[in-house]
């Protein structure tokens, strides 16, 4: 039997080699959509799981809820799944592309909110059949029907699934005033998971808080992605949601008619920015 450990490294490999693959590609040049991911792990027995559904709201599934719904013929308890979660970062040809505008998003952007997407998609099938043909039954939370959108009392849009929150479990990141997840590699980046019955260990998470990366909560400095923000859905009292929504949806228009495709974007708040691409300098981790 693999130790918890060689599991862990195997399937690190396979997401560092799924994103390696040619089917990391966003357009037709075959130019890669991501640049090198970063893999945590968490339990299914995580008390993290069940604050969030408690506090987010009662329809926040637990990765028992999604497991047990994928494979019901299976007996299985919460310490039994391992919940593996990954950050795609943009290339630096994407952050480059972005940082050069203001108001709508770049071509390479907006192409990576939508086919990068794709990929991620990709991962998370390639994933599940590549972990059951080993004998690790699984599941992709985002893929299961069990997945919705809805809205909250407390924070407003939710979802019975959340892909940040899941890498904050993982020792992956924590959140900024904008709530994006700050990483590793920054926090221009898309999120996936996937729930196996695989015995892994917990990545430790090197922070005490959430939101132990963010200049602004930590030190009182910065506030760069307020000014970034051309919605002013950010300000020193945080995120708000539905001004981001809506801004977002006035680019569908403009990225159909410049780029040729049905899409959209905007995160301007993720890219010229200190923790782009790093924990930002200042931050004691």
């Amino acid at each position: 039997m693999a130790s918890r450990e060689s599991l862990g490294d195997w399937v690190k490999w396979l997401v560092e080699g799924f994103i390696a693959s040619p089917s990391n590609v966003f357009n037709d040049s075959c130019e890669p959509a991501w640049d090198t991911p970063i893999v945590g792990f968490s339990s299914g027995a995580d008390k993290l799981y069940d604050f969030y559904k408690k506090d987010i709201g009662s329809f926040y599934l637990l990765p028992i809820e999604f497991f047990r719904n994928t494979h019901p013929s299976l007996d299985v308890k919460p310490e039994e799944l391992v919940i593996i979660s990954w950050v795609l970062p943009h290339t630096k040809a994407t952050k480059l592309d972005h940082r050069k505008e203001t108001i709508m998003p770049s071509e390479r952007w907006a192409r990576a909110r939508i086919m990068g997407e794709g990929v991620n998609n990709k991962l998370r099938n390639y994933l599940v059949e590549t972990l059951g043909k080993a004998g690790y039954p699984a599941v992709a939370p985002m893929l299961s029907p069990l997945w919705q959108q809805t809205v909250s009392k407390k924070y407003l849009f939710a979802s019975s699934w959340s892909e940040r929150h899941t890498a904050y479990v993982a020792g992956l990141g924590t959140f900024g005033l904008s709530d994006g997840l700050i990483t590793a590699k920054g926090k221009a980046h898309r999120v996936g998971s996937v729930i196996a019955k695989m015995s892994i260990s917990p990545t430790p998470r090197p922070y005490h808080d959430h939101h132990e990366y963010c200049l602004f909560y930590t030190k009182g400095i910065c506030g760069a992605c307020i000014k970034k923000c051309p919605a002013g859905a950010i300000s020193a009292s945080g995120h708000d949601k539905q001004k981001c929504s809506d801004y977002v949806d006035t680019t569908r228009a403009f990225v159909e008619e410049h780029y040729n495709f049905k899409g959209y974007g905007c995160g301007f708040c993720q890219v010229g920015i200190p923790c782009e691409s790093r924990i930002p300098e200042g931050i004691d981790s």
